[in-house]
């Protein structure tokens, strides 16, 4: 299935708008799963559906210009960048429309996530994740990648182009360094 996504995102990518038909119901469940997970994540009191944010993150994936597809890693990758958006941009307006309510609260102790800590605040994650970035650019990518993207070990290393020793390193002082800055 990898080899028949990779193909058919170079086909779309070549300009061939019926390989993107072919593509939606080969990544559509996967990028379900992954929109599941997240919300499972956030606060019972959220109000965007799994497929509203699969819809949002295709449609904004289909808006992308000039971007070369390498493999299906990379597409659920670039997936897990614009879910992350949504997410946040979503939790944004609610807490903006009613003053310390609406926001979403992920859940840091998901099997290989973050860590185990309690559940979280989305936008405090995201402040904490921009900060990482700021002076660690790769790990906040590594981070994004496997929590967001639900990438692994391997699909994350061919992603960003590194040894899988580096994306087990980055990870590992990301989730700590994360985990020090939520917990202040």
């Amino acid at each position: 299935m990898a080899e028949s996504v990779t193909r058919l995102l170079v086909q779309w990518e070549q300009g061939d708008q019926a390989a993107l038909d072919h593509l939606i119901p080969l990544v559509y469940g996967e990028l379900r799963r992954l929109a599941r997970s997240y919300l499972r994540r956030t606060a019972p009191n959220q109000t965007l559906q799994p497929s509203d944010l699969v819809h949002e993150a295709f449609l904004a994936l289909v808006e992308q210009e000039n971007l070369h597809w390498e493999n299906r890693a990379q597409f659920f990758g670039l997936a897990a960048t614009l879910m992350r958006r949504i997410l946040v941009d979503h939790a944004r307006r609610r807490h903006a429309a009613k003053r310390g309510g609406g926001e979403y609260n992920v859940s840091l102790s998901e099997a290989d996530r973050l860590g185990q800590q309690p559940a979280m605040n989305l936008l405090l994650l995201d402040d904490a994740l921009q900060k990482l970035a700021s002076f660690k650019p790769q790990h906040s990518r590594v981070v994004e990648l496997r929590f967001f993207g639900g990438l692994t070990i391997a699909e994350t290393a061919a992603v960003l182009g590194i040894s899988h020793a580096t994306v087990e390193r980055d990870w590992n002082f990301a989730r700590a360094w994360l985990h020090q800055q939520v917990s202040q």
